[in-house]
């Protein structure tokens, strides 16, 4: 079936000498991989290696099959193009951490215009936009509204956040935790959006310890998920 459909560039992986396997999220299909013949070999052809950068956004026009294989795209064409997200050093170690963490984290394929939404609006956001230190907590914690373990807030003095039960508790249990300040600004962090990110300081350390515990939040929640490659990289840009 031939299908025209917008999409966000998970992953970009060379197949052979001259070949891409693309992972995609699609607006009309969910997770889709396709396989680009010769697109590192061809200069002239429709489809540029350029095309697929982690997190570009694109309109397709592709064959989908729909039998769990490697579909085919006949056309492509960019759709809001980015101004930094690909040239500043820090906006593209968020986006190769953020498209890694997608990408371990999606699985479906099948339509989901709220999440396919999301992830359209934030990169633009984050390419518009230059208050950005915290852009990725507050971008993962909202992902799991999508993927169905945001956590409960708490309108209580609970002061521990438990990461297995994906709440704040008012005591230690034996479960990994979020607690003192780490729990404090992970709290500020809840029920805000991007444009709320101006007014919230978090200071480096916690940032990090923060992040590890998020991630560590969807290794409990999502099964199969694989703890990014890429976290190295984005905490020594941020140093």
């Amino acid at each position: 079936m031939q299908v025209t459909t917008k999409a966000i560039v998970l992953s970009s992986l060379k197949y052979g000498d001259t070949s891409l396997i693309v992972k995609a999220f699609t607006q009309t299909d969910g997770l889709k991989s396709y396989l680009l013949k010769g697109v590192l070999a061809s200069k002239k052809g429709k489809l540029k290696a350029a095309y697929f950068l982690p997190l570009t956004q694109l309109e397709l026009t592709a064959t989908h099959k729909n039998k769990g294989t490697l579909e085919t795209i006949r056309e492509v064409k960019v759709l809001n193009p980015y101004k930094s997200l690909h040239t500043d050093i820090v906006k593209n170690s968020l986006v190769l951490f953020l498209a890694e963490m997608l990408g371990n984290s999606i699985q479906e394929e099948q339509q989901d215009a709220s999440l396919y939404n999301y992830l359209e609006y934030s990169m633009q956001w984050l390419d518009s936009n230059e208050t950005i230190a915290n852009f990725h907590l507050l971008f993962l914690l909202n992902l799991t509204k999508f993927l169905g373990f945001y956590p409960e807030e708490s309108e209580g003095i609970n002061s521990y956040f438990d990461l297995q039960e994906g709440q704040f508790v008012a005591s230690p249990t034996l479960n990994p935790l979020i607690e003192n300040e780490n729990a404090a600004s992970f709290k500020r962090l809840l029920g805000i959006n991007f444009d709320a990110l101006k007014g919230i300081k978090i200071a480096k350390g916690i940032r990090e310890s923060l992040l590890k515990s998020v991630i560590l939040y969807f290794e409990l929640h999502l099964h199969g998920f694989r703890k990014p490659k890429s976290l190295a990289v984005l905490n020594a840009v941020f140093d």
